[in-house]
């Protein structure tokens, strides 16, 4: 209940900082999430009005839900890169590694990738679900479609998402490790 009532004054104090700046906030595009087993739920007000209670938020084109499950954020990942795979694949007529793979690369891998650092699939449906969109592209390419899967990321010199993503981490944890996230921010991001 204390830590309810902490976030209480913190809105009523975001309220007077508006009313200082003569700004008002549109209560109705404020919602609360409550996270964990064990939460109060407990009501807010924001201006005098209750705010709405959402299970589920998109924001910068990522979902978070009050689970903190990421299975919504694939599958619309997922379901996006197979648009723009599908149209590639209607649209162009050639097959050829050359024109098949820039597109690949360009137009359909970044929505399998988007925002992979805020939340990487961690259920092996997940991952499944993004992979199958990269396995569908390798077979787009002229004679790759009765090969193996991983036999087709070795010709086209392509990683499976999952061999990207760790290399993400590991680039990440370096850079961090060796103090480039305090040079660019004057401090550390992470502690």
């Amino acid at each position: 209940m204390q830590d309810a009532a902490a976030l209480q004054s913190d809105l009523t104090r975001l309220e007077n900082w508006a009313a200082n700046w003569k700004m008002r906030f549109n209560v109705y595009k404020c919602k609360v999430m409550h996270f964990g087993r064990n939460n109060i739920n407990a009501n807010y007000l924001l201006n005098g009005s209750l705010l709405g209670v959402s299970l589920m938020e998109k924001d910068l084109g990522v979902f978070v839900d009050n689970k903190l499950s990421n299975s919504r954020q694939c599958h619309s990942a997922a379901t996006k890169a197979n648009k723009v795979l599908s149209c590639i694949k209607k649209g162009i007529d050639s097959r050829d590694e050359n024109i098949i793979l820039p597109l690949y690369r360009s137009l359909v891998r970044p929505h399998l990738e988007y925002a992979v650092q805020f939340g990487a699939p961690v259920l092996k449906k997940d991952i499944n679900e993004l992979e199958r969109v990269q396995r569908r592209a390798t077979k787009l390419v002229k004679g790759m479609e009765d090969l193996n899967y991983e036999v087709r990321l070795s010709r086209l010199g392509l990683f499976s998402l999952e061999k990207r993503r760790l290399r993400g981490d590991m680039i990440t944890l370096y850079k961090y490790i060796r103090g480039d996230y305090r040079q660019m921010w004057g401090c550390s991001f992470f502690l």
